[in-house]
């Protein structure tokens, strides 16, 4: 198996999603990251969309090492008749001539020095909206100096349609934790966008769940879980206190952490393991490559139209979200 799972099936999403979205790259050059699993597509769909050179980073990372990640690419790249160039040094050579840069894993942080490497009128993308752009990743204020246009992808525009895996996601983390989502009773926390697609999620499993922006929203009697989806912050979405209180009055629900960091306490969380501060508790990889061949596409097609050196179309700018200077 190569990454992502069924070779086949992962070469045939990322070819319907490049026609889907109209994807062209033609004659750009496109700097990435060469990563495992799932997102081993990036630097592939941009080879697919036909741009004249694809450059991906890659770094031994705890997913897998850089030889992995290039070995895993090489191989569908081959399948899909298409080149990939790696490098395995962040530097001024790798980001030469580039006309679209992914704000990926192995390129951050898109800090000053890195920004002055890239030519004014190029663009990065995001590879997600941009309210997810945690402090540190890129330097706007340099990019606005420098003339480098930043952008992200409409996860909610059904040409992309990331943001409709997240019930799934959810329901992933609930099976994971022991829940059987049919029949059980949930409580979300949530303040921002997620809330509409996890609930449906649930419910469609015939699930029960109730939904509030803090504690006091909570429903009486008992519960199965309790899913944390607030927006991070510089503290965490949950103290011990808030901890405490849900222990004191639904014993016995798992607290599944989907997005928002929280004051653990020793009893029962999923996932067990912490993510780090501002990331999520489930990546939309662990619901299959679907999502992430669809967000990935969708990051490139921003690239593409931050370049494309024309006004977009009206259909065009519903695919991104731009990045004001401040």
């Amino acid at each position: 198996m190569s990454a992502g799972g069924n070779p086949d099936r992962l070469l045939a999403l990322c070819a319907e999603a490049v026609e889907r979205m109209g994807l062209d790259l033609g004659g750009r050059v496109v700097v990435t990251e060469a990563a495992t699993g799932a997102y081993a597509v990036t630097p592939l769909l941009a080879a697919m969309a036909g741009a004249v050179e694809v450059r991906a980073l890659s770094k031994d990372s705890r997913y897998g090492s850089a030889q992995d990640a290039e070995d895993a690419i090489i191989r569908l790249a081959t399948r899909a008749g298409v080149r990939v160039r790696f490098s395995r040094v962040k530097d001024a050579a790798l980001f030469d001539g580039a006309d679209v840069v992914t704000n990926s894993g192995h390129l951050r942080p898109l800090d000053a020095e890195t920004i002055s490497w890239l030519r004014p009128g190029s663009a990065i993308s995001l590879m997600y909206e941009p309210w997810e752009l945690r402090p540190g990743e890129v330097d706007l204020d340099a990019c606005h100096a420098r003339g480098v246009h930043v952008a992200g992808p409409n996860e909610h525009n059904p040409l992309i349609g990331v943001f409709a895996y997240s019930g799934v996601m959810a329901v992933k983390q609930l099976l994971d934790a022991g829940v059987p989502v049919l029949g059980s009773r949930v409580f979300l926390l949530c303040d921002n966008v997620f809330a509409s697609d996890i609930e449906q999620g649930i419910t469609a499993l015939g699930g029960q769940i109730t939904t509030a922006v803090n504690l006091d929203g909570a429903p009486s009697g008992r519960l199965d879980a309790v899913i944390v989806a607030l927006s991070p912050g510089p503290k965490p979405v949950l103290d011990s206190a808030a901890v405490k209180r849900i222990r004191e009055e639904h014993p016995g629900a798992v607290l599944i952490q989907f997005w928002g960091d929280i004051d653990r306490d020793d009893q029962a969380f999923w996932p067990p393991s912490a993510p780090d501060p501002g990331h999520m508790g489930i990546l939309p990889s662990a619901v299959g490559a679907d999502p992430i061949v669809a967000l990935q596409t969708g990051g490139l097609k921003v690239g593409e139209l931050l370049t494309c050196g024309r006004p977009v179309t009206e259909a065009e700018e519903a695919l991104l979200l731009r990045v004001e200077p401040r």
